[in-house]
């Protein structure tokens, strides 16, 4: 056997635990902190859809290109930090993973902040732009009016999580995400029902949770247990931030295509709505809740993704290559398990889940219906897209995982979504999904069987 393959007692976990062992101590942690995350706007539908109905939801989905891009600046500093930190402690340069962490967190609060201040200053045209009818706009403007004020913390939140999993800390990081859930589960009711506040309330119960968890992101980001990081570790160093967007473009562009997808299909679900015989709001209401109903089985995958980095990142920085692949293989595996499940799911019970989140017409279920099993028709091929783009992030190699993260949202779906329903009227839209989905999983699969067979042969 090699012998950075024999495993002793001062060596770090990473490269020393067994591979099964390490997926299920850091995945399982990371998928609960992204399966609660999205859970976050699921609560709020389903208490919007209780109270205030159909607009409601349909002013959620139009502010959630917003929330996808908190979730985008969050991973690009978040994930690029992690792997470039723990590829840097695999080679032994623990003053340089130092400084890699430093600087992550320096972009977390600068762009969060950042992006704050420019959506309260452009709001009204914003919601305009990703898709509010005359209806839903005055709603859209109360939500996210409020909820701008969480997006520092929010992007703290999500991004830190990864630093606190990158330093051997995974539960903590999951019990971050979980407080502020809880938190925002519980006073969602209160501040929606018992106080009447709406819209207002479900935004308020929503930052409120949100500030919690950034809180104790930061609380945790002082007591670094791997490396010390003081504040001089803060100060940015450009070749720094740079690497870290590097690496962290992959998912970065991953979300920000998902937000580019979500405001095109908004106008498109408007346009060729008002057309049809469902209208404008039912498309946009339904295509919302459905969007996160989604968002919940992707969030399993990217939380298992997250989990991987770790492990990839170290045991490729130490040349521990069939630790590597081991651990693609067996990620793979899981999110194609998951993604069968949520495809059986949304196959068999649309109608149950769609009920979920208030009542509606015949028209509205119907759609809903439709919209459930063709959009998300290869739903079984989805896992490997994010696990794979991940990978090779996490092994350095950003120019593919950003190519990969393009393929399915831009490369694939976007065109398909202007062009088919010019055929298909608002049914074009339904079929884009599944075959940008083919096309993608095809994509995933060539790249990662040639990258496996070359860190083969470096074994």
């Amino acid at each position: 056997m090699p012998q950075s393959n024999i495993p002793n007692s001062h060596e770090n976990p990473l490269g020393a635990v067994p591979v099964n062992t390490l997926l299920a101590r850091f995945a399982i942690p990371s998928i609960i902190a992204t399966l609660v995350s999205a859970l976050y706007n699921i609560v709020d539908q389903f208490f919007i859809g209780r109270s205030v109905g159909m607009l409601g939801n349909a002013a959620t989905n139009v502010a959630f290109p917003l929330t996808i891009t908190c979730t985008a600046i969050s991973l690009m500093c978040g994930i690029g930090g992690a792997a470039n930190f723990n590829l840097c402690m695999g080679r032994g340069e623990k003053e340089e993973a130092t400084r890699y962490a430093g600087n992550a967190i320096f972009m977390l609060f600068s762009i969060g902040l950042f992006l704050c201040i420019a959506v309260r200053l452009f709001l009204h045209p914003l919601m305009v732009l990703f898709g509010a009818t005359a209806d839903v706009l005055d709603y859209s403007l109360t939500y996210t009016g409020i909820t701008s004020l969480g997006f520092p913390f929010l992007i703290l939140t999500t991004g830190g999580s990864n630093l606190i999993r990158a330093d051997g800390s995974p539960r903590f990081s999951m019990l971050c995400t979980l407080t502020g859930a809880i938190l925002n589960t519980i006073l969602d009711p209160l501040f929606i029902f018992t106080f009447h506040m709406g819209m207002a309330g479900a935004a308020l119960a929503t930052i409120m949770g949100q500030i919690v968890s950034g809180i104790m992101v930061i609380l945790y980001l002082t007591r670094f247990k791997t490396v010390h990081l003081s504040l001089k570790s803060l100060k940015p160093i450009p070749s720094r931030c740079l690497a870290i967007a590097t690496l962290g473009m992959s998912p970065f562009l991953n979300q920000i295509a998902m937000m580019v997808v979500q405001i095109v299909m908004n106008n498109v679900l408007r346009y060729y709505g008002a057309q049809s015989s469902y209208g404008s709001e039912i498309p946009l209401a339904c295509a919302g809740i459905i969007t996160k109903v989604n968002m919940i089985f992707f969030s399993l995958v990217i939380g298992l993704s997250q989990g991987l980095q770790p492990i990839v990142s170290f045991n490729y920085g130490a040349k521990k290559y069939s630790r590597v692949r081991e651990a693609y293989l067996k990620a793979a595996s899981i999110a194609t398990a998951i993604s069968t499940v949520s495809f059986l799911c949304f196959q068999l019970f649309p109608r149950q889940i769609i009920g979920i989140f208030g009542s509606g017409s015949e028209e509205y279920f119907h759609f809903a219906e439709q919209y459930f099993r063709i959009f998300l028709f290869f739903t079984f091929l989805n896992g490997l897209q994010p696990i794979t783009a991940n990978f090779f992030t996490s092994i350095g190699k950003a120019h593919k995982g950003i190519f990969m993260s393009l393929t399915r949202q831009i490369i694939f779906l976007l065109p398909l979504i202007v062009i088919l329903p010019i055929f298909l009227g608002i049914d074009g839209i339904m079929y884009s999904a599944p075959v940008a989905d083919f096309m993608a999983a095809v994509v995933a699969v060539t790249f990662a069987r040639k990258e496996l067979r070359m860190i083969k042969i470096l074994e």
